[in-house]
């Protein structure tokens, strides 16, 4: 019987092409797992997350300063502040304001300037997994991050980590050093007025001093520190 008459038969990709690309899905797969397994173990006490920023600073030798601090003994005007001035929704929402992100959606389709839309959540899963530059595929990870950090964790526990974590001068990583970097005093110890001008500074830390506030930064500082002593329920989850 004479073989059958050759054809090009279905095209199909070369082997080293096929495991590459094996390869490539479970890079990407175990990627994704990690943030999903180390919210698991932030969210039991006593478990001191570090950041991004601080494992770079590590690892290039240059060096950082964070004092872990539980959120009992930061101020509690700080909390309030922080809150007031960076996410006012945070203990009502659940990781995201999708309020405030549909205003950000707007302004982007009518091709006007877009505003900040990060809520505190979604500023400690950046910090915490992913780049600090902004695009929109980071973004895009953001916001899923964050309503699984905000489903897992209770927001006393989101707080007490992004103020441990986040960045608030040169080097200088978390509410307890900050405090002592700014004002020469612990966190708990901080006025009021303090408070404020360390929370205003946080959108731009390498370029704000609250040690030494411009008039503009005293200014914002005000506005803070007035909405932080009227927070009221806006602040409940954290007191």
């Amino acid at each position: 019987m004479p073989p059958p008459p050759r054809g090009r038969g279905p095209l199909r990709s070369p082997p080293s092409l096929r495991r590459w690309l094996r390869r490539a899905f479970l890079v990407l797969v175990v990627l994704g797992l990690i943030p999903v397994v180390l919210t698991l173990i932030y969210a039991v006490p006593g478990i001191r997350p570090i950041s991004t920023l601080m494992l770079r600073d590590a690892v290039t030798f240059e060096g950082y300063d964070r004092r872990w601090v539980p959120i009992e003994e930061i101020a509690p005007a700080l909390r309030f502040s922080v809150i007031m001035s960076e996410d006012g929704q945070f203990c009502s929402h659940h990781g995201v304001d999708l309020r405030e992100l549909h205003g950000v959606i707007q302004d982007a389709l009518a091709g006007e300037e877009t505003r900040g839309a990060s809520t505190i959540p979604m500023q400690t899963v950046k910090n915490l997994y992913l780049w600090n530059s902004r695009s929109f595929l980071r973004k895009a990870l953001e916001a899923p991050l964050a309503i699984y950090f905000d489903g897992v964790l209770s927001k006393k526990r989101i707080l007490e980590i992004y103020l441990n974590i986040v960045e608030w001068g040169p080097g200088i990583y978390g509410a307890e050093s900050a405090s002592l970097y700014h004002f020469g005093k612990a966190a708990k110890d901080l006025t009021p007025r303090e408070a404020a001008l360390l929370a205003v500074a946080l959108p731009n830390p390498l370029g704000r001093d609250p040690g030494g506030p411009t008039r503009n930064l005293s200014r914002l500082a005000d506005r803070v520190q007035r909405m932080a002593g009227n927070s009221g329920g806006y602040t409940g989850c954290v007191r």
